[in-house]
């Protein structure tokens, strides 16, 4: 299909809350594929819609493809309806703000109802990799950057260091 450029923070489109799709339809089945192939071409993990300048409740995920193998998964509007009071540390980064990895703290396992790219409705519970890049994912549907959940100090030296990428003759 196509490969559609990935915003990167501090675009204030990445910010935008997402809407909810009314209908599962070729157009939806399409943005799905060109969501697939912009993540892989950025050799990503995960990407949701709005990173690509799209604000509808609907994400791609694919853990295999560190593996070299290709199983997207996709959810539209999906929804955590439980997380447990466990937590679970993980390094994270994110296409839309290059180059900055840092430990996010989440629940360790969650239950997510969403919809199929057949508009079936779904129900998953996951655990380890899989729980947090749901959650990470759907925090982009919310207009959540990893970054906002990290100290303000931290927070501010990743949007000074995007700055600086984004505009290399900016002072640091």
């Amino acid at each position: 299909m196509a490969i559609r450029p990935i915003l990167t923070a501090p675009d204030p489109r990445l910010k935008a809350v997402s809407t909810d799709v009314e209908v599962v339809d070729s157009a939806i089945r399409t943005l799905i594929e060109d969501m697939a192939d912009s993540m892989y071409a950025a050799d990503g993990i995960g990407l949701a819609a709005v990173q690509i300048g799209v604000a509808k409740r609907v994400l791609v995920i694919d853990l295999d493809q560190k593996e070299g193998k290709k199983n997207p998964g996709a959810y539209i509007n999906p929804k955590i309806v439980w997380a447990s009071d466990e937590l679970a540390v993980f390094e994270e980064g994110c296409l839309s703000v290059p180059e900055i990895w840092d430990y996010v703290e989440r629940p360790a396992r969650i239950k997510c109802e969403y919809l199929d790219s057949d508009g079936k409705a779904q129900v998953l519970e996951a655990d380890g990799m899989l729980a947090t890049c749901l959650q990470h994912e759907i925090d982009h549907l919310n207009g959540v950057l990893f970054i906002d959940h990290l100290s303000r100090l931290k927070r501010s030296m990743a949007v000074k260091k995007l700055t600086k990428l984004k505009n290399p003759s900016e002072p640091a």
